[in-house]
């Protein structure tokens, strides 16, 4: 996948397991943006992309300063489905999922720059 693709999902999946970790649903929102993740859009600039990336990093580490330890036990139901899972659950998988595109998008680059 493009290096593009990572920074667009992770981007949206981190946004969406925020959400489910706060116990809301997702918004129509996040369902478009969902949609439109892996759709190219040649109006998205790399430099816009990674502006909002960084942001979008930003916001979840400042919404993990704000969580209680006491609540990470808390059950939340995930998806259309209403998998369960904890607090702790979703921000652990946020990382898990986060560290495998990041690793997934450096080598992308490293065959990307080889080829020149």
């Amino acid at each position: 996948a493009s290096v593009g693709f990572h920074l667009h999902h992770l981007l949206g999946v981190l946004n969406r397991l925020m959400t489910y970790s706060k116990g809301h649903n997702l918004s129509e929102e996040q369902f478009v943006y969902l949609k439109s993740e892996g759709v190219e859009d040649s109006r998205i600039s790399p430099e816009n992309l990674i502006q909002h990336f960084t942001k979008g990093i930003d916001e979840f580490l400042s919404y993990l300063k704000t969580v209680p330890e006491i609540r990470l036990t808390e059950f939340r139901e995930v998806g259309r489905k209403q998998l369960p899972s904890t607090v702790i659950g979703l921000l652990f998988h946020a990382a898990e999922h986060t560290q495998r595109h990041i690793g997934q998008l450096l080598v992308t680059v490293s065959v990307v720059k080889n080829l020149d």
